[in-house]
């Protein structure tokens, strides 16, 4: 293993001095945040596929495989519906919003009245997104190097730490590109074909396994159709997914950009089926079907190889756990902290546009922004990344974690978020009734049914939904001027934000939704 350890270390090497690199480029709230919005398509749609495919489309993506067959594809599947509708439908309309955070989109929507509430449904979802990611390092690190687990998880979290840290955005850019590279070569192009030959090819395949292993719904119509409210529908309201859309330069390359990379993970979930299928074959009684990836690489892969496929399963891993890191200190700082300090600061189309000069925003009037805003959001990852790790070493069950913070997000943020982009006549009440209706049926129902329970996620969407409609309706339409500043801020039109990028003081009160200035 001594070639394949060396290609480990390497790899961990380069991340961190991508970090450093990153660092340099990453002299303003803009260019930390969402890399200065000026990703190109190539670059765009490669960091927008290894966000969405982590350690539970790769891992997780085989270990399906593995227990069902082909019809184990449907998680990742519906992951890449998710932004391919994401991508067609709405990516162009959020880019051109440019805003931060999701909350921010809802304070132009409703007039500043649902930002806080949805900032800390957002955050929990974003900080425990982060700590499952980073309890697979040691998984992984068990593998590679037989490290205890805690070791795994420190040192796996403080080398994603340390490199978003140091550069933000830009650095998370720079190391999704390799290791959306890495994933490629490593999984599509070596792992797959050579797993499938040591299976014997498909017809061997087909042979040894029951009928099941190839029916398109093998793993349930039920578990596909929660799949979809879950994770496809995650898909469009994610902080760590929305905060790689505002990375796009144009409209054109989030909406084609993000069109290939869902496109992309549709064939990376067939891959990893098929994978976990042959692993099937080779090794019937594995202990846990989340054991086949691990095992198919350690037996059917020759020296160097191996050590570039598990550097893939690490760079999936990596690359959402960075996703979701710089999500969750994105929303502390800016939708949770800055509130409760009573100031926020709004970004305006002026504000980050991508041909602002290179180390400072253009404010309203062409100030640069305070340079305190990159360090205060450098601080809020370090502390959100100390977090994660200390959870994520107290925590367990990953997967009720994990469904946890998707039960919350759709069930408490899908409706007010899809809503104000479709229903013109949806409320600051509406939205916030929604949240909380929405959030308090999921977490009753986990509590009383269980949290992998599928009811819960049904009945909170539904509840979100009539909440929203009926409260709606039953107050006050939001006020016109707000419309019209939001419609504007939609199309892209030069002045529309107005003086938004000065600090604004956080609105209280139910005057709230209905005043003229929406604040």
């Amino acid at each position: 293993m001594a070639v394949d350890y060396a290609v480990i270390v390497l790899y961990l090497a380069g991340m961190l001095a991508m970090g450093w690199w990153g660092m340099r480029r990453a002299t303003s709230k803009s260019d930390f945040l969402v890399a200065g919005r000026r990703l190109g398509p190539a670059m765009y749609s490669g960091t927008m596929a290894a966000i969405v495919l982590g350690g539970a489309s790769t891992i997780g993506g085989v270990g399906l495989g593995y227990r069902y067959g082909l019809s184990g594809a449907w998680m990742v599947f519906t992951i890449g519906l998710g932004l391919l509708a994401l991508s067609v439908f709405f990516s162009a309309r959020i880019a051109r919003l440019k805003v931060y955070t999701v909350s921010e989109m809802l304070d132009l929507r409703y007039g500043g009245s649902a930002g806080l509430i949805s900032g800390v449904v957002m955050w929990a979802y974003t900080l425990m997104l982060a700590v499952t990611s980073t309890l697979a390092y040691a998984t992984i690190f068990d593998v590679l190097f037989g490290l205890d687990r805690a070791l795994a998880i420190i040192l796996g979290g403080a080398i994603v730490v340390a490199y978003s840290t140091l550069g933000g955005m830009w650095s998370i850019t720079l190391t999704d590109m390799v290791q959306f590279v890495v994933k490629t070569i490593g999984v599509l192009l070596l792992l797959l074909p050579i797993a499938v030959i040591k299976a014997g090819g498909f017809a061997e395949m087909k042979a040894q396994l029951p009928d099941d292993y190839f029916a398109p719904l093998g793993i349930g119509g039920q578990t596909v159709f929660t799949y979809v409210l879950i994770y496809s529908f995650g898909m469009l309201i994610g902080q760590d997914i929305w905060q790689r859309v505002f990375t796009a330069r144009s409209d054109r390359v989030a909406r084609l950009g993000g069109t290939a990379a869902g496109t992309y993970c549709l064939v990376y979930a067939l891959a990893g089926a098929v994978i976990g299928t042959a692993a099937k074959v080779l090794y019937p009684h594995l202990g846990s079907p989340d054991d086949a990836f691990a095992t198919i690489v350690k037996d059917a892969l020759p020296v160097g190889v191996r050590g570039l496929v598990l550097a893939a399963a690490l760079s999936a891993v990596m690359s959402t756990s960075s996703g979701a890191l710089i999500a969750c200190a994105t929303v502390a700082h800016n939708d949770i902290w800055a509130r409760i300090r009573g100031v926020v600061r709004r970004p305006s189309a002026a504000t980050d546009a991508p041909h602002a000069p290179h180390g400072q925003d253009a404010g309203p009037g062409g100030a640069g922004e305070p340079r305190d805003e990159v360090r205060g959001n450098r601080a809020f990852i370090l502390l959100m990344g100390l977090a994660v790790i200390v959870i994520a070493l107290a925590l367990n069950n990953v997967v009720e974690a994990l469904t946890v913070a998707y039960n919350l997000l759709v069930g408490g943020l899908l409706v007010p978020i899809l809503g104000g982009l479709l229903w013109k006549r949806g409320t600051g009440a509406g939205a916030l009734a929604s949240v909380a209706v929405g959030g308090l049926t999921v977490v009753g129902l986990m509590l009383s049914l269980g949290v992998l329970a599928n009811e819960p996620i049904y009945y909170g969407l539904l509840a979100s939904l009539v909440a929203y409609v009926a409260v709606s309706l039953a107050t006050r339409p939001t006020d016109a001027a707000v419309l019209d500043a939001w419609r504007a801020r939609l199309a892209g039109r030069p002045g529309a934000e107005g003086a938004e990028g000065a600090e604004l003081s956080v609105p209280s009160g139910p005057s709230a939704a209905t005043s003229p200035s929406g604040r």
